[in-house]
């Protein structure tokens, strides 16, 4: 049995997180996806601390991460992950709002694997998530010891 690769959801605003799970449930992805709505929550999870300790193993297929986050922001959350070497590897897209150069261009200097900003019309919404998750959660292979990679255990 195949199993299908988790997708990681960094999200506060539950409008977002809302639109976010019908846009991936329209498009018909049954992936599970585990939603956290702060940076430090998405920082307990990739790292297996506090509340996540006991998560089952294996990273995310792609983090979809907001940029503007509570506690730890977005890009503080890219740049440990992206600075650890068990979870470099791991996609990381950034979903937001932010049209702002400075932003953007702090993003792909820490690392991460695309820049989507967020579409405000549902279809549109949709159809940009459709592609996202085509690709990062379908198409893409994902890093070693992530759930569905090539050679995991089961």
């Amino acid at each position: 049995m195949i199993e299908l690769k988790r997708i990681l959801l960094v999200e506060d605003s539950a409008n977002d997180v809302a639109l976010t799970l019908a846009a991936l449930e329209e498009v018909h992805l049954a992936n599970e996806v585990v939603v956290v709505r702060d940076g430090q929550q998405a920082l307990d999870y990739l790292f297996r601390k506090g509340e996540y300790a006991n998560r089952r193993d294996g990273h995310p297929a792609v983090v979809l991460l907001d940029l503007k986050l509570p506690k730890v922001d977005g890009l503080e959350v890219l740049e440990k992950v992206k600075g650890a070497p068990e979870l470099k590897a791991v996609p990381v897209v950034m979903l937001t709002s932010s049209r702002e150069e400075r932003d953007l261009a702090r993003s792909y200097g820490l690392g991460v694997n695309a820049y989507v900003v967020k579409p405000v019309a549902f279809p549109d919404f949709v159809s940009a998530l459709r592609e996202l998750g085509l690709f990062w959660a379908v198409v893409n292979q994902p890093p070693p010891g992530s759930p569905g990679a090539t050679g995991a255990s089961k």
